[in-house]
């Protein structure tokens, strides 16, 4: 069953998140003040500052992210950016060959500066594990341009500010939906969706992913 967050406008309005001594746990009735809450902030907030969809793609699409050691680069890159209160993250998904993040860069910080700073380590992380074993995939990403050797991702990644909570929740559950179309299920392990935000929504998975908000505290 295609996974739908627990707000989702197609399930039942009365419908009630409940899991035991969890932090999310929310009536109907407060989670409708708070989704006002979240619009009203999101029409208010400096355009730097807005939640966004973030999509970022590997060159030429290859699926350089099929490897979890390289999926723990991005992961580890998120939990640093997220302690030194950089970004907050409410959702993310780490496909084969590119990512989707709904992130917020927090005030005092430029949008430019921070994902240029996210997608240039996770690239020089990514080229140096190439490079120390010896991999012939470092070739399939050589460029040789006037400022730089080695490309690794599409250049123009995608940024979209969300204005509203209808918005948000679409972004979510498109981002938790993303590893179980079936062009992808024969494609990944066996456990699409592990690397995705989808537990920490469905599960109360906190232990693995420490660095998320939920996106009903987003005020």
């Amino acid at each position: 069953m295609p996974y739908l967050h627990p707000n989702s406008p197609s399930l039942n309005p009365n419908y009630k998140l409940s899991f035991e001594n969890s932090i999310f746990d929310f009536d109907i009735t407060n989670a409708s003040q708070k989704a006002v809450k979240i619009n009203n902030e999101m029409q208010s907030n400096n355009s730097e500052n807005h939640i966004q969809f973030f999509t970022a793609t590997i060159l030429y699409w290859q699926q350089l992210l099929k490897e979890n050691r390289y999926k723990q680069i991005i992961i580890d890159s998120l939990r640093f950016l997220t302690d030194e209160k950089r970004i907050t993250v409410y959702a993310f998904v780490i496909m084969p060959n590119h990512i989707h993040l709904l992130w917020k860069i927090n005030e005092g910080h430029k949008r430019e500066t921070v994902q240029r700073d996210f997608l240039r380590f996770t690239a020089q992380k990514i080229k140096q594990d190439l490079q120390n074993t010896n991999s012939s995939d470092l070739s399939k990403f050589c460029v040789n341009l006037s400022d730089r050797q080695y490309q690794f991702w599409e250049r123009n990644a995608l940024s979209i500010d969300i204005y509203s909570r209808e918005v948000l929740e679409q972004k979510l559950d498109y981002i938790h939906n993303n590893p179980l179309q079936q062009k992808w299920l024969s494609e990944t392990d066996d456990q699409p969706c592990f690397y995705s935000s989808a537990s920490f929504y469905q599960q109360d998975d906190n232990c693995h992913w420490t660095f998320l908000t939920h996106y009903m505290n987003a005020c």
